[in-house]
């Protein structure tokens, strides 16, 4: 695997936890507690979960980023139009499906969407940066 590859998914999943601290930690906050009964009783020990899924992230950014060259992405609009494709065949339907059966505050369900949608088009465009140059 090339550098440039191994450099756009680094990036991509680091720019990509700091719109997962946005999105899914600190937009609607406050909204989480609507349901406490949804979520894992956590006492204060987020320090795992975090961990976990930041890991997780890296997986995604890698993913994305594979895909997007299977697929022949040579430009970051490519990159980005075949990032939006993968976010609504998974994630999207995903934390749709989860809004529906799961008892989730709505505000909540819109951000872990926008969250994971920023999360792959952030890869998409890494892709679109990195897979031109090898």
């Amino acid at each position: 695997m090339s550098w440039i590859v191994v450099a756009a998914i680094v990036i991509a999943g680091t720019v990509a936890s700091f719109t997962d601290w946005f999105f899914m930690g600190v937009l609607f906050h406050e909204r989480y507690g609507r349901y406490p009964e949804t979520w894992w009783p956590r006492q204060n020990a987020e320090t795992m979960p975090i961990l976990y899924s930041t890991a997780l992230g890296f997986v995604t950014s890698a993913a994305v980023i594979a895909i997007c060259a299977l697929a022949g992405v040579d430009n970051v609009w490519s990159g980005i139009k075949v990032a939006f494709l993968i976010w609504l065949a998974g994630s999207f339907v995903q934390v749709a499906t989860t809004q529906i059966w799961v008892k989730i505050d709505p505000l909540v369900s819109i951000a872990h969407g926008a969250g994971y949608l920023a999360r792959f088009l952030i890869a998409g465009i890494a892709a679109g940066i990195a897979l031109p140059m090898l």
